[in-house]
């Protein structure tokens, strides 16, 4: 069993890909996208997105971090590729599964999806301007609005070369909303002869034992469910094969309690002061599915507008960011 982190735009970023694989020991994690439209991206560009491409490309708890490209252009994204693998990255990624319509509109993320032969074009493009030994993987929905071409898309993008397969259980149309239609992964997965590997509304163990039974694999990608359950791929591979066991949520919040002032500091140090509270607060808001101590803490900062607001709250808390060493 592989467990692997998300991409998720807008929250899971390097700051939290930090904290949450200290958490977990993940296989590897993606990036979120880099938008390649028409231009050749300077190289700052991935290294914003992913800052480990400085420091081999892994986290601090040792990690890898491929960085995921988004587009429709096969040559733009092979030559963005090439110039991505100058920088040694652990994988490169392909995103076929953002739903969002601001990047829809522009022809990026999932709305490909009605257009397998493109699909293989792009794929094959990168594939061929990719040194081989840099992993090269993609991830997918099950269509735009319906899952007609669900098995072609796989098919197009395992012929143009992709090693790994992630499956987002849901179109386009669908969102975020459940549920995951994790029948439709073993469809695909029988149908291409790489890796397939499972994602959507992996929220506990018992979502994952029902993912598994239906989708035939093992792999699983977290997203949503790993930032509002820091330690779930944790309990996942201790488990194993083994009944599901209760959880301590009181001895995970006190080990969470340091990881939840790191980020806080980090976020401080990296965002304007304007801008950092709502970081916080949108990671407790997830946060609070699973620990009542978030729950209460969320409540008391939710209408927080200062750092040092922030700051005192989670003093009262137990969380004594302010003097944590931002090199831990």
């Amino acid at each position: 069993m592989r467990l692997l982190l998300a991409p998720m735009e807008g929250l899971l970023d390097a700051d939290l890909r930090d904290v949450l694989t200290r958490a977990c020991p993940y296989d590897w994690a993606v990036s979120e996208f880099a938008r390649v439209s028409g231009t050749l991206l300077p190289q700052r560009v991935y290294r914003r997105i992913s800052p480990e491409l400085l420091s081999g490309g892994r986290t601090r708890a040792s990690v890898p971090v491929r960085v995921q490209l988004l587009g429709s252009d096969p040559a733009c994204l092979a030559d963005n590729a090439a110039h991505l693998a100058e920088l040694a990255p652990p994988g490169i990624d392909l995103n076929f599964g953002c739903p969002a319509p601001t990047v829809n509109r522009h022809r990026g993320g999932a709305v490909l999806l009605d257009e397998p032969e493109l699909l293989h074009r792009i794929a094959a493009a990168v594939r061929a301007a990719v040194p081989a030994g840099v992993p090269f993987t993609a991830k997918m929905r099950l269509g735009v609005a319906d899952t007609s071409k669900a098995v072609e898309c796989a098919q197009a993008l395992a012929a143009g070369g992709v090693e790994g397969l992630v499956v987002h259980a849901r179109t386009k149309l669908d969102g975020y909303r459940p549920p995951a239609h994790w029948a439709w992964i073993a469809r695909i997965a029988e149908a291409v002869d790489v890796p397939v590997t499972a994602n959507g509304e992996v929220w506990s163990e018992a979502d994952w034992r029902r993912c598994r039974a239906e989708s035939g694999v093992a792999d699983v990608m977290l997203g949503r469910g790993a930032v509002a359950d820091p330690f779930l791929a944790r309990r996942l591979r201790a488990q194993g094969d083994a009944g599901e066991r209760a959880v301590d949520r009181d001895a995970e919040w006190a080990e969470l309690q340091p990881l939840l002032a790191l980020f806080w500091r980090r976020v401080r140090e990296r965002l304007q002061p304007q801008h950092s509270p709502g970081r916080l607060k949108q990671w407790l808001n997830l946060l609070r599915r699973n620990y009542p101590q978030a729950e209460r803490l969320f409540r008391e900062v939710r209408a927080a507008r200062r750092p040092a607001e922030i700051d005192a709250a989670l003093a009262r808390h137990g969380i004594a960011a302010a003097a944590l060493p931002l090199a831990a």
